[in-house]
């Protein structure tokens, strides 16, 4: 019913398109002089749509449609690294906004001085996974700290992670409450009101994986079970994804690329500003707009990017 409902929004979208070019040639072909502004201003409108409906010939995976998992986790830094956490999570935050997702902190750790260790981002709305897919790997950022009394120059990473979100309703991923241990254990916070005086954190660990999810943003244990349960089946789907690809390789005879290295994106704030994808050469100078939710252009750039053989 999913899958019926998202083809005939796109059905309908394309049908109201196509209304709008037909009634542009009609104006067009009156050859009324006084209507060309208004031709010229609609066909751009049209051209830019075009342009944004042709990037989602790219989004052709089976989850690509679907939902995301977002995750950041500050690197080796200390301080330094769990503010850099602390910006991305604002960035993406802030780009789901200007697209319409919905979002939902389903865990947060929060830093000792300053940012954040580490936190998982539910991210719903329409391509949300195959668009910011492209954002998984380690990003960098190089500017004057403002942790550093001398006010020295500091390069900092962050590893963000995307997974599929799989429903409970997945057939693809079944998850066996024997294979996984369960700890409840009260939430760490940055002291004060802020600390749960009940334990309500949970830690799930995956038997047969070793997988580790931690979930302790929500005052209620059983939505932080039903949270943990929610980024372990994506990550258990993810893995099957990964099996799928290695596969598939294997009986293609050659290797397929799934990832571009570990370091996808540099942001220099100092000595100039500068943000630039390693993968795609794509770079903007402005990189607080960047900052603010402004990744549409290296989003788009890595879709459409072809590695060279």
């Amino acid at each position: 019913m999913k899958q019926l409902s998202d083809l005939r929004s796109d059905i309908q979208n394309w049908r109201t398109l196509e209304g709008q070019i037909n009634d542009n040639l009609e104006l067009a072909g009156m050859d009324d002089e006084s209507l060309r502004p208004e031709l010229e201003a609609e066909t751009a409108l049209i051209e830019q749509e075009l342009h944004k409906r042709e990037l989602t010939v790219f989004l052709d995976g089976p989850y690509d449609r679907g939902n995301a998992l977002l995750e950041v986790k500050s690197g080796a830094g200390g301080t330094e690294s769990q503010d850099w956490a602390s910006m991305l999570m604002r960035m993406y935050l802030r780009w789901a906004e200007r697209r319409g997702y919905e979002t939902e902190i389903l865990d947060l750790s929060e830093g000792e001085e300053a940012g954040i260790k580490s936190v998982t981002i539910a991210v719903s709305g329409l391509l949300a996974y195959g668009y910011l897919h492209a954002e998984k790997g380690v990003h960098r950022l190089v500017r004057l700290s403002p942790f550093d009394a001398a006010h020295r120059r500091h390069t900092s990473f962050a590893q963000v992670e995307v997974l599929p979100e799989a429903t409970s309703d997945n057939d693809a991923v079944q998850i066996n409450m024997d294979d996984v241990k369960v700890d409840i254990y009260r939430s760490a916070g940055a002291g004060g009101q802020n600390v749960q005086k009940n334990a309500t954190a949970v830690r799930l660990t995956h038997l047969p994986t070793g997988i580790v999810v931690t979930c302790q943003n929500e005052r209620s244990q059983l939505q932080n079970r039903e949270n943990a349960l929610r980024v372990l089946r994506s990550r258990l789907l993810a893995i099957q994804q990964a099996e799928q690809e290695k596969e598939l390789a294997r009986l293609r005879g050659n290797y397929v690329q799934t990832n571009f290295g570990s370091q996808i994106r540099s942001y220099v704030l100092h000595p100039y500003q500068m943000v630039k994808d390693h993968r795609t050469d794509y770079e903007v100078a402005n990189a607080q707009g960047v900052l603010d939710g402004d990744i549409d252009g290296f989003i788009e750039a890595f879709l459409r990017f072809i590695p060279e053989a």
